[in-house]
């Protein structure tokens, strides 16, 4: 059998779930991951440099958490940012199931929505984007997902990404502000990057 990655639509590896329980932004998440999901039974270190080293967009009202997983950025937000509506995407259909559940039990799951890519309506724009985004599916394919939902920024919206420094933060930035997205690194922390794009006026 091929080797499966948390990026697979259907894992077949047992499914067991893992408690977590994370504090972001003064607020105790207690969060369930499962096995096939991404960082099973932990917060991952990129994703908890981003939530520590960026403060939650509290103008936004429309964000979108890519590539969610288990749903921590989304969730953190949708908890603390009463006024924010929060669509989360992933194509693992486990991860999209317990960011779900996780919004139910943290009683968010009127303003947060895990699905499909496919499923998020074509004309839906966003203040911002949040992701820890999945760069081990290669190149070709995270650029192709980056310019299906950046374009989907609003006017004055960005995007918010960590990135390992080793695995490539630095030429994705400048590939970026080549796609009319200027891309500044706002900070850096075990060996992460933390990314800042934005749309470009002129584009």
């Amino acid at each position: 059998m091929a080797e499966e990655h948390y990026f697979t639509a259907d894992p077949s590896v047992p499914f067991k779930r893992a408690p977590i329980r994370a504090l972001v932004w003064g607020h105790w998440l207690e969060l369930t991951s499962g096995s096939g999901v991404f960082a099973h039974g932990r917060l991952d270190t990129g994703t908890g440099v981003l939530l520590r080293e960026v403060p939650p967009p509290l103008t936004a009202r429309r964000v979108l958490d890519l590539g969610c997983g288990f749903g921590v950025i989304g969730l953190a937000i949708a908890v603390a940012v009463p006024d924010c509506q929060v669509t989360a995407v992933d194509v693992n259909e486990r991860a999209i199931l317990l960011a779900n559940e996780n919004a139910a039990s943290l009683g968010v799951a009127d303003r947060f929505h895990a699905c499909l890519p496919d499923q998020v309506p074509a004309d839906e724009e966003y203040d911002e984007i949040w992701s820890n985004p999945p760069i081990r599916v290669g190149k070709d394919a995270l650029h192709e997902l980056l310019l299906r939902w950046l374009p989907r920024l609003t006017e004055s919206g960005h995007a918010r990404l960590v990135v390992g420094k080793n695995l490539g933060a630095d030429s994705l930035a400048r590939w970026l502000s080549e796609q009319d997205f200027p891309t500044i690194k706002t900070s850096s922390s075990k060996g992460f990057r933390v990314l800042e794009a934005r749309r470009n006026p002129a584009a």
